[in-house]
Order: C-alpha cells, then sequence, then structure tokens
C-alpha cells in the first residue's frame, strides 16, 4: 500500500481551567468514577492552572518526527490527533483528508498495549473515521514497541541522567523503581500489558546493570471494590523507606511524555511521600523529544512502509 501521511495518536490534555472539566467528562465517559475522585483530580490540575504540557510534547515529537523524515528525505506529512481534547482525532482526519491524504500510518504514543490503551485509541480511530465520513483517510497502525532498542536506549539514557544527582558510592544500593498506569485486572490483555511494562523495565536495568529494580503502578482512578494493578506507587515507597536506603529512582518507563499523572501523582503526590518516610526521590523524565525516540518513531513507521 502506498501511505501518503503519519498520525501520532495521542491521549490529550487541557490548555486552561475552564476546559478541565469537560476534558475529564470525555475520560471518563462511560466510566464508573466515584465523584470524590472527581473532584480530587480537578484539584491536581488546578495546581498547575489547569494546564496538561501533554498537547505541546506532543506537538514538540511530531515537529521532531517532521524534521528528521526531512532530513533523511522521507516525504511524509505528520499529523497529531487527541482522544479526549484538540485537536480531536476526527478534527485531524478531516484536515488529512482535505489535504489528499488517502492512507496514514498510525502511531500510537503509549509503549505498552492493553485494551484501556491500544485497542480503544483504534476503535475511537474508526468511530472518527465514520463521523468524517469520505473525505476521511484509511489508517493502518504499527506494531508495538515496548521493547525497541532505541526506546530502552531512551529510557536507560535518562534513568541514568537521574543516577547522577545520587553518589556514585549508592547509586548499587539505589532502588530503581518503574511505573505505569494502573488498570483493572479484569480488562482483557492487563496481563499482558503487565508482561510488557516488565519485559521494558527489565530491559532497561540491564542496559544500565541495576539490578536492584521493581515495577509499580499509579493513578488508578476507579472504586475502590475493584481491583487494579498493583503494588500502588506510595505503597512501594513506604515499604523501600522501611528497608533503609536513602534514595530512590522513579522511572515512568509506562508515559511518553511529562503530563499531569506524572508531574502531580510522581513529583506531587509521591514525592512528598517518599520524604515523609525519610526517602529521597528522583523522578528520570520522561522520553518526550528524547532523540532516541524520535528516531524509534521513524523506524517503526519506516518498517510499516516496507511491508
Amino acid at each position: 500500500m502506498q501511505y501518503d501521511a503519519v498520525l501520532l495518536i495521542a491521549f490529550g490534555g487541557p490548555e486552561k481551567m475552564d476546559d478541565v472539566r469537560p476534558f475529564l467528562a470525555n475520560v471518563l465517559r462511560g466510566r464508573p468514577v466515584p465523584p470524590t475522585r472527581l473532584q480530587e483530580v480537578v484539584r491536581h490540575y488546578e495546581l498547575f492552572d489547569g494546564r496538561s504540557p501533554l498537547n505541546e510534547i506532543t506537538f514538540g515529537q511530531a515537529q521532531a518526527l517532521q524534521r528528521l523524515f526531512a532530513q533523511e528525505g522521507t516525504q511524509l506529512p505528520v499529523y497529531m490527533g487527541m482522544r479526549n481534547w484538540h485537536p480531536y482525532i476526527a478534527e485531524t482526519l478531516e484536515q488529512m483528508g482535505r489535504d489528499g491524504v488517502k492512507n496514514a500510518i498510525g502511531f500510537i504514543l503509549s509503549a505498552q498495549q492493553s485494551e484501556a490503551g491500544w485497542e480503544r485509541y483504534k476503535t475511537n480511530v474508526e468511530e472518527a473515521r465514520e463521523r468524517v465520513g469520505l473525505l476521511a483517510p484509511q489508517v493502518s497502525f504499527t506494531p508495538g514497541w515496548h521493547n525497541h532498542p532505541l526506546f530502552i536506549h531512551a529510557v536507560a539514557d535518562l534513568t541514568k541522567q537521574a543516577f547522577s544527582s545520587i553518589p556514585a558510592d549508592r547509586w548499587g544500593v539505589t532502588p530503581l523503581v518503574y511505573t505505569a498506569h494502573s488498570i483493572p485486572t479484569a480488562i482483557p490483555g492487563s496481563q499482558e500489558y503487565v508482561r510488557q511494562v516488565e519485559e521494558g523495565a527489565r530491559l532497561v536495568a540491564d542496559r544500565i546493570g541495576h539490578e536492584n529494580w521493581t515495577v509499580a503502578y499509579q493513578s488508578r482512578s476507579g472504586p475502590p471494590q475493584v481491583p487494579w494493578l498493583g503494588p500502588d506507587i506510595g505503597l512501594v515507597l513506604k515499604d523501600l523507606a522501611s528497608q533503609g536506603p536513602r534514595d530512590a529512582v522513579v522511572v515512568p518507563i509506562g508515559f511518553v511524555c511529562d503530563h499531569i499523572e506524572v508531574l502531580y501523582d510522581l513529583d506531587t503526590e509521591a514525592r512528598e511521600i517518599a520524604e515523609r518516610n525519610g526517602l529521597h526521590m528522583l523522578r528520570a523524565r520522561t522520553v518526550n523529544t528524547h532523540p532516541s525516540f524520535i528516531r524509534m518513531i521513524a523506524e517503526v513507521v519506516r518498517a510499516t512502509l516496507n511491508q
């Protein structure tokens, strides 16, 4: 098939406080989230004036990919579409159609695959294509990339940068904690999601030569009686603090940009838990526009082009 564009597909995020409740209504549509949890999340956004960096970072990822394509002579325009905020996927597909795009490669900006992530994104794209109608391009999706060497290289590089703030003689005893977004255990594919998170964590740990690592989950939002993946990052940090290390490095391997669930759930909430328990927590940056991550997107797209 001849492809004539790339569509980066991401979660989306609000730009100001007036956007927050409509944005959350999109996110939570059809999900039984307690009102107290909703209000709690609104307060999280208030700390950042209602603005998530996700859209800006995703736009930066698209621009970086477009520049790399230009350097390599790849003639593909790069678009971005969001699930829960502007530019919505349907808005982007409509623009792509007006630009004459017929067949696009869809790249989902989520490292690990689950029904709550990849499958829902694919469904969102198909629903958006139906709304746009005949103008909408066909969208074929790349395969998964949770263990791609360039993604692992990017995460490992950022992890090493976080360790550089700790005296070298404490590196060996400093626990490394990987985090990913928790999901209900009953969701189809949840065990494959766990496998991919743990595989990526192991590959990064092997690359940097650090054996003292574990996986935790964060940002659960469902009712307490519904089982979600654990252990929770807060509980893990408390447990680590009781074991005596002075430092811990947290690596959000399940996220590809520093958005609110990283900036609040880790940098604010988890750090407060760590400090209350006498543990110095450092957080590795997410891949954002790391050159290796952008090169990885290009490689995955090229592999799809050549199929």
